[in-house]
């Protein structure tokens, strides 16, 4: 039996409080009540993109911890964003993926390969510096603060299903106010 995903973020919130997420659809819904905070990057738009976001924050402060939290399904449909990130070899950056094995939020269709795909794998040929698969909630909080204390790029597949259920706020999600509350937090972090 696999963790649920709340379970995980929510360890992850204990140990990454207050850094710049990139939260993905299912996984964003459950980080925004999770941990509501300025800095979650909630303005990716297109299915796939988080982990492309989510670079160029890391690449353009390198001196800010950048987390994205993407789905099996999502990043599928950027598969090409691993060489990317794999060649820049952000030190600032993990890369923690949600693998359920469905499209949630898109009607629950399945995803190709299902929960077979190993992500940890094509991101360590890609040029990842460390990948891990946890499909258990106490290995993954014992391994948490020295994933998050090592060096980047860093693949993270969790093997999760559904945990509580947490609104689907798309306006909130796609709102030029999430936009302008990023950005002001973003400048007021990396102008001190």
């Amino acid at each position: 039996m696999n963790m649920k995903r709340d379970e995980a973020l929510t360890a992850l919130s204990r140990h990454y409080p207050d850094g710049i997420v990139v939260p993905v659809y299912q996984g964003a819904f459950d980080w925004m009540a999770i941990r509501p905070h300025p800095l979650n990057y909630l303005c990716t738009g297109a299915m796939g993109q988080g982990s492309s976001h989510a670079l160029g924050l890391a690449l353009a402060c390198p001196e800010e911890s950048v987390v994205v939290l993407d789905g099996d399904g999502s990043l599928l449909m950027n598969l090409g964003s691993l060489v990317t990130i794999g060649h820049q070899a952000p030190p600032n950056f993990w890369h923690i993926v949600c693998q359920n094995g469905i499209y949630e939020v898109n009607g629950e269709f399945p995803v190709p390969g299902g929960t077979e795909v190993d992500f940890a794998s094509m991101a360590l040929a890609a040029g990842y510096r460390e990948a891990y698969t946890f499909s258990d909630l106490n290995s993954w909080v014992r391994s948490l603060p020295d994933i998050l204390a090592s060096s980047g790029p860093i693949l993270v597949v969790l093997k999760v299903e559904a945990g509580e259920s947490y609104p689907r706020d798309y306006p909130a999600i796609h709102s030029e106010e999430a936009r302008k509350r990023f950005k002001s937090a973003l400048i007021a972090r990396v102008s001190h």
